[in-house]
């Protein structure tokens, strides 16, 4: 049961962090021509990665 709470939040949050990076887009657009990069890319990298420990 805790399992399937755990797999289910890791999910959201996945999604989350997707919708968030999406909406976030012209920020990091703004961002770049600045010279400053947002860690979104490794925020989610981190969660997809304990999300897919999580399905084996």
């Amino acid at each position: 049961m805790i399992s399937r709470v755990y797999h289910a939040t890791l999910f959201a949050l996945y999604q989350l962090c997707i919708v968030i990076g999406i909406a976030a887009m012209p920020l990091a657009i703004a961002a770049r021509q600045a010279g400053v990069t947002l860690p979104i890319h490794r925020i989610l990298g981190n969660l997809e990665e304990a999300y897919e420990a999580s399905h084996t």
